[in-house]
């Protein structure tokens, strides 16, 4: 079957344009860290190296680009690329305005914090492969030959990513009133996804929907254009639109998300097939699954269900009962 081509929008080449200025930024940040880590010895530089290695490894840059429009949502300008003077600086803080050098650095800080959240995520669901490449800890028990040292060594990895993404965030130069907000709204963004997470984990709740709104909404579309927002000193009115975009449109994102890791190809979205299934999460698909499954078909989901060991042909089988359903 021939693939249509993909349509360009308005979004999709601000989305490469912002690929493009915030991977040199996001290098230079992790590459600061492997230099204040070399002098400590070869089992911490290890840890930057893992942070590094997931960080630059591809990903679509969304938050970053959520950013810049949240921003540019608010009626009131986003200067241009800031001078490293002091009377630039006094100018910002006087204007109000946000320069795009600090729009770019906070969006790398979003991308240190989903590195954050994936290192931990890949740990918790036992995946092997993100991004076509090992997660963090298959990396790390590599390197320091223990899986004990791995494990417990991508928890500081992942630790060290937020605490990166703070830095980041605590050496912009803008208003303080404005980066409060924004941090606000970037510890609120991390706080639902933590509750969402642990929903996703426990797989108990009966309303996907709701995980999909704390873990996934929360910081891939409603968090980042709210920082925009703020970091613009957008009004209340321009904020309570974006909030009501953005939820509808981070479940989405999940949604489709979901599709893609039972029927994508591997080899393009670096993820394992079947990867929710084995790890037993409740995605609404599963759940859509066991309402309209025969007794037969529901026997096969269980087979595999919660089960990294299940066989490949019990795996097959129950994607096909999703399928069918």
């Amino acid at each position: 079957m021939t693939r249509a081509p993909a349509q360009t929008t308005d979004f999709s080449r601000l989305l490469v344009q912002i690929q493009r200025r915030t991977e040199p930024l996001l290098r230079r940040a992790l590459t600061r860290s492997r230099r204040e880590a070399k002098p400590l010895g070869p089992e911490v530089t290890d840890l930057v190296d893992a942070v590094q290695s997931l960080s630059l490894r591809g990903g679509k840059r969304l938050r970053p680009a959520l950013l810049w429009v949240g921003a540019h949502a608010a009626p009131g300008p986003v200067r241009g690329p800031a001078r490293s003077t002091a009377r630039s600086r006094n100018t910002a803080h006087r204007e109000g305005a946000p320069t795009e050098n600090s729009l770019l650095q906070f969006g790398v800080a979003l991308e240190l914090m989903q590195a954050y959240f994936l290192i931990h995520d890949d740990w918790m669901d036992g995946d092997e492969e993100r991004r076509g490449g090992p997660t963090a800890h298959v990396a790390l028990t590599r390197a320091l030959g223990s899986p004990f040292l791995g494990e417990r060594s991508a928890i500081l990895a992942g630790d060290l990513a937020l605490a990166l993404a703070q830095r980041q965030v605590a050496e912009l130069d803008v208003p303080c009133d404005r980066l409060v907000t924004s941090l606000r709204d970037f510890a609120e963004m991390q706080t639902a996804a933590v509750y969402g997470q642990q929903l996703d984990i426990v797989g108990r709740t009966e309303d996907p929907e709701l995980t999909y709104a704390l873990k996934t909404a929360s910081y891939t579309v409603l968090g980042p254009l709210r920082v925009g927002a703020s970091l613009a000193g957008a009004p209340a009115a321009t904020r309570a639109a974006l909030t009501r975009f953005s939820a509808p449109a981070g479940i989405a994102f999940q949604l489709r998300d979901d599709l893609i890791g039972v029927f994508g190809d591997p080899e393009k979205t670096g993820k394992p097939r079947g990867g929710d299934l084995r790890a037993g999460k409740r995605t609404w698909m599963l759940v859509q699954a066991q309402r309209e499954a025969t007794p037969a078909q529901r026997r096969l989901l269980t087979r595999v269900l919660g089960r990294r060991d299940a066989p490949t042909a019990d795996l097959e089988a129950a994607l096909g009962v999703l399928e069918r359903t």
